[in-house]
């Protein structure tokens, strides 16, 4: 490559990371705006009410997922908390303590405690979509 070459890469690819900045900026804006909406608001509050209530209405059965997953973290057993579901939404501080695939084989949804200790059940991964 010459030296114009060089330059006129080396601007190319300054455009590319501008217009991607740029981009990334608006999307930031719009999803913003759009959460600020207090139907927006007002359906989030909503899921999130359902899912303390089902989280709760399973708790009887399921805790003792929860028992083994917290013996499995104070005892450090990395093989069998590789064995637990992926459905980690940490942003939103739930963790599923069901063994992984328990959605197809048990038919249950994510399970496990809010950051808080509240009992909580999700579906998907919709509240890292939020």
């Amino acid at each position: 490559m010459t030296g114009d070459q060089e330059e006129e890469q080396r601007v190319l690819e300054a455009v590319r990371r501008d217009g991607r900045a740029r981009a990334f900026a608006e999307a930031e804006d719009v999803i913003s705006h759009l959460l600020s909406d207090p139907g927006v608001q007002e359906a989030r509050a909503q899921v999130e009410a359902a899912e303390m209530e089902l989280g709760v209405e399973l708790c009887a059965r399921l805790q003792p997922f929860q028992d083994r997953y917290d013996q499995a973290v104070r005892d450090g057993e990395a093989a069998r908390l590789s064995a637990i579901c992926p459905g980690k939404h940490g942003r939103w501080g739930r963790i599923c303590v069901l063994p992984g695939g328990h959605e197809a084989s048990m038919e249950e949804p994510h399970w496990g405690r809010t950051s808080e200790g509240r009992p909580i059940a999700w579906v998907g991964s919709a509240p890292d979509d939020w």
